[in-house]
């Protein structure tokens, strides 16, 4: 029993060590691969059990995995969807039957450390070798809404040639402006001020707002008080679309900044935050004058007639010349008129046994029984690292250490099979006593 249980503990460290070589071969040979996981093997012994004053050799078994946790080194790249995680994390993915499934149908989740993702014929973020990058899609203003974030039911495969063209329309104009205290004075001209704005209407286009600023000139002293008619040259030119009286405050500690405001028909103003809201042509727009009581965007001082800071969001069509991703994972969409629109929030996911995913080819990983359940932070948030833009991670192998392993388990190989040829010539003398 001794001498065959030998035999089988010889036979079982071949096995395993053979396993372990195999690891070290493919560690080796990817040490460029990035994104690559080192792959490793550990033994554990078999015990049987004992017969009393006999003893029967077990042997071993290995058990193989990836460390899909370790961090390789990240290198600098051209490229601003190149994208790897600064810390614990991965990033979503999907094979090519996931990025084609209908909305609503639970796509092939994967997870990879990094990515060199470009886009493919469709639009879609893809590496060379296949994976999809995955993402929750943003509205207009940059929020994601609710998705699950214990499941992948809520990522899309990120589509950037949906948004080859876009424009925002003008919601918002501030109208940083002084007025002249002088034309409100006794004796003045009372000629108006004009002042050209110019908007983007919804479909793009550069349309003008017309402000024209009277003065009211009393008998004495000074009114302080101007009346603003606005017209919207997208529409009639002859019709005012709102108008307003401004009285500017003259006390010593608040001087030159707005008293009070009288809207006229189409106009409303709101005091708390100090805008005016009309409506043009494309719809409603707001212009900030400012609130009462001081630190107005609109002034009456001693000074010309100067438009100091007018400034509007918004902006014309232009065309998507490239996507940039921060490092919370928001992935925005320039334009070369300079306009910024958020597309996609990138995702990191968390398991809580890295080793205990199961490796699918192409640096990436899948959920299993063994790894956890998945959750999905925004990059920066919890446990998780940052995205990095312009980069890529290298594969985790250490060469040295692998050739160091390849020794030692060449050694133990040689080892194991000494005793397989120690147990022949045993045996072998056992059948010469026979004879």
């Amino acid at each position: 029993m001794g001498i065959s249980s030998s035999l089988n503990a010889g036979v079982a460290g071949l096995a395993v060590n053979a396993v372990k070589l195999a690891t070290i071969s493919d560690n080796i040979a990817n040490s460029q691969t990035i994104g690559y996981k080192r792959a490793d093997a550990q033994f554990a012994d078999l015990v049987l059990q004992q017969q009393s004053g006999a003893y029967s050799a077990g042997g071993v078994r290995a058990y193989t995995f990836r460390d899909a946790g370790a961090q390789g080194a990240l290198i600098t790249t051209s490229s601003a969807t190149d994208l790897s995680i600064s810390g614990r994390g991965l990033l979503p993915v999907t094979d090519s039957a996931g990025a084609s499934a209908p909305a609503g149908v639970d796509r092939n989740l994967l997870l990879t450390s990094t990515g060199s993702f470009s886009t493919d014929e469709f639009g879609y973020l893809r590496t060379q070798s296949g994976l999809y990058l995955l993402g929750w899609p943003l509205d207009a203003s940059g929020n994601v809404g609710s998705p699950p974030r214990d499941s992948g039911a809520g990522l899309q495969p990120v589509r950037i040639n949906l948004n080859q063209y876009s424009a925002s329309p003008t919601t918002q104009i501030r109208l940083g402006l002084n007025l002249p205290a002088s034309a409100t004075a006794a004796g003045a001209s009372g000629e108006p001020f004009d002042l050209p704005i110019e908007y983007f209407d919804n479909l793009g286009r550069r349309q003008s707002l017309a402000l024209t600023f009277t003065p009211s000139v009393p008998a004495a002293g000074a009114s302080n008080q101007w009346n603003v008619e606005i017209i919207d040259n997208a529409g009639d030119p002859l019709t005012p679309i709102g108008s307003f009286d401004v009285i500017f405050d003259d006390t010593p500690t608040t001087g030159g900044s707005l008293g009070s405001v009288t809207t006229g028909p189409g106009a409303a103003y709101d005091p708390a935050s100090g805008r005016v809201t009309l409506t043009t042509a494309s719809g409603p727009l707001q212009i900030d004058i400012g609130s009462p009581g001081g630190g107005s965007a609109l002034t009456q001082l001693s000074s010309t007639f100067a438009p100091l800071a007018i400034t509007k969001d918004g902006a014309p069509i232009g065309n998507l010349s490239t996507v940039q991703i921060d490092r919370r994972g928001v992935l925005t969409a320039v334009f070369d008129t300079g306009f910024r629109r958020p597309l996609y929030q990138i995702p990191i996911a968390d398991v809580p046994n890295y080793r205990g995913l199961n490796a699918v080819g192409n640096q990436a990983f899948a959920v299993s029984q063994d790894s956890g359940d998945v959750y999905f932070w925004d990059a920066g948030d919890g446990p998780v690292g940052e995205t990095i833009g312009f980069a890529l991670s290298e594969s985790t192998t250490d060469i040295a250490a692998e050739l160091t392993d390849l020794i030692e388990t060449q050694r133990a190989y040689s080892s194991n099979a000494k005793i397989i040829q120690t147990v022949d010539e045993m045996l072998q003398e056992t059948t010469n006593i026979i004879r």
